[in-house]
Parts: structure tokens; sequence; C-alpha cells
């Protein structure tokens, strides 16, 4: 198969979809060990069709961005969190974790191998990044695989509001994301896989998404389609949802600091269904769009409207300016959160 060239691309008009680059990294796991990990150009994996990833569905994956800055040089964003989170995901779902330095180090390999693929800074796109560990054991018993793969593929991607920002209407859900003690916590496969019969049912009644509460009441909010929520009440205060089920969003966690650097008092608390009527704006956030502004909840037929359904909150538009900012280099953003890619 050809591969893509950087030539053959409108870095001006990039969709958020995959596209075939030159390199991706990848390691192996076996016999209790992992094997040194190298860049490749094959973007196929080949497996023995009793793979444990294709029947019990043993694998994690992550997601991360690479940015060109208005210098040419290139940022990953807090890499480090990513590269963790991963490891806890696979604790959960008994898989050989990947060291967190050769994570970022593969990731960096990744993104310089591919540089010319790292939309240009004036584009307002970025190199989006797929980590994924999978098991590929050949079992037919329900048994944890002992060999694995990791790899790290990237695709360039356009800016998730190429418009701009505007909320969007989203509605809760009779169905569970996740189980109360399941993989809520993990970034596992199975999770978005059960996501989709519900999207899909939001999305032919008009509504951008779905509002996930929790498996045991169905009383407290916990995610947003695939993304956290936070509400920002009429006091200014910032609010995020806790919950043992929940993904721990590195944008959330980001977001937490910045709210707090801004004077937003930040909190992680339950947050009822019931209790919207407390929040003067409120969002999804996640990798691929940051902040995605939410301008009406529906819930038992009943509609509440946040800031505007077409306007996005002067706070809301404040965090995504200064995250922004920070991930491409225009602002100074806490110790650790950028990592320079050397291209040399």
């Amino acid at each position: 198969m050809t591969k893509l060239t950087a030539e053959e691309l409108d870095f001006d008009n990039l969709d958020f979809s995959y596209k075939d680059l030159p390199y991706r990294y990848q390691a192996e796991y076996h016999n209790g060990a992992w094997e040194p990990g190298k860049l490749i150009t094959d973007s196929n994996i080949t497996l023995s069709e009793a793979a444990v990833v294709l029947h019990y569905g043993q694998e994690v994956f992550e997601g991360l961005k690479a940015y060109r800055r208005k210098d040419g040089g290139i940022n990953l964003f807090r890499p480090d969190r990513n590269a963790k989170r991963m490891r806890e995901s696979a604790e959960r779902l008994l898989m050989a974790g990947y060291p967190v330095p050769d994570f970022i180090e593969a990731a960096k390999e990744v993104v310089k191998a591919n540089q010319d693929f790292v939309p240009p800074y004036e584009s307002g796109g970025s190199l989006y990044l797929r980590p994924m560990l999978i098991a590929t054991t050949p079992m037919v018993g329900v048994k944890p695989g002992k060999d694995f793969i990791f790899r790290i593929y990237a695709t360039p991607v356009g800016a998730y509001y190429p418009g701009g920002m505007k909320p969007t209407a989203f509605v809760t859900s009779e169905f569970d994301r996740a189980a109360h003690g399941g993989t809520g916590q993990a970034k596992v496969g199975g999770n978005y896989a059960a996501s989709l019969l519900p999207g899909e049912e939001a999305h032919r009644a008009g509504f951008s998404d779905v509002v996930y509460l929790d498996p045991r009441q169905h009383q407290y909010i916990e995610e947003l389609g695939s993304a956290n929520f936070f509400g920002i009440t009429k006091d200014g205060q910032f609010k995020t949802p806790k919950s043992p089920s929940i993904l721990p969003s590195i944008t959330k966690f980001s977001l937490l600091e910045l709210a707090k650097e801004m004077g937003m008092n930040p909190v992680e608390t339950p947050i009822s269904i019931d209790e919207l009527d407390e929040f003067a704006e409120a969002g999804a956030m996640g990798t691929a769009a940051v902040i995605s502004p939410v301008g009406s909840i529906t819930h038992q037929a009943k509609k509440h409207v946040f800031y505007s359904e077409t306007e996005v909150g002067p706070k809301t538009q404040a965090l995504y300016d200064r995250l922004i900012g920070i991930q491409y280099g225009d602002q100074q953003g806490p110790t650790g959160w950028i990592v320079d890619v050397p291209l040399d």
C-alpha cells in the first residue's frame, strides 16, 4: 500500500479521521519481558484467530496530541499522564504495562519520524497519537494473555471545531456506560463499544450525545458521551463529577488546575442530575475537542438550558483559550506539562 505524503494533505481542511502515515512504533512482550521497540512502516497487525484481544477484549488504549508551535517546534502535551493512565488500565486487565519513560520516548520517536505531517501552527490542527496495547496469545478458555503488542500510530487531524466552538444538546440515557466496580475508570474498548447504541439513538433524536448517569441509582452524572463533564456554578465555581467509574481524563485534571489558577475554586464532587439549575455554564472535556460546550441537557423530557444554546459562556471560553494557549506554546503553563520533541 502506498503511504500518504504530506504534499497530499490540505492542512487547512483536515477532518478527524485515520490516515496511514509512514511510521509507527511497536514493541512486543514475550516470556515475561518487553523486547526492544522500534519504528516500523507496516500499518497492519497479524494475529492468531484465537488471540485473546479478539474474543475477550483484553486491550487498552490512549489518545494524546502533538502541536506545532509558532516557531516551528513541536510540543507533546503531558505524555507522562497518558503513560501512567495506560499502565493503570493495563493493571485492571492483567496486562503487562509499558514502562512510562519508554512510552514517552516512543511518542517522541513517532512524532519526529512523522514530523512533516504535524499541521502548521496557523491551521489549528494537531497530530493525534493513538497508543494501544493488545493481548496476542492464542486462547480458547477465558484466561489472560501472556503476550502483548504495544503500538503507537499517528494521524493528522484538524481543529475539532472548524467553525469555532458551538454549544450542543445532550440527553440522559437509560443505558449505562460501565458497571459499578467494572472498567469505567480504565480506557478499554469495551466501554466505547457499549456506548455506540445509546449514542446512535441520541443522534437520531437530534442530540449531540448521551449523558450517562451512575449505574446504581441513575441519579448522578458520570460522563457525557466519551468525555468528562464539568459545570460552572452561578457564583463561578468549577465542578466536575467524582465517581470510581469515571475515566480519569488528562484534560479534566489540567482544567482543574487552570480553574484554580483562574480563581474558580474547582472541586470534584458527586453531581446529581437534579442539580442542573445551579450551573450557569457546562461542558464536556477530553483530548479530541479539549472543551465541547453544552447548551442544554434534557432529562425525562425536561430541557435545561445553560448559558446559551448558541453562544459559549465566558468562563468556558477562558478555560479553552488558556489550555489551547499552553498546548500550542503561546502561553507558559505549569511545570512539566509541555514536552519538546527534538527534531534534529
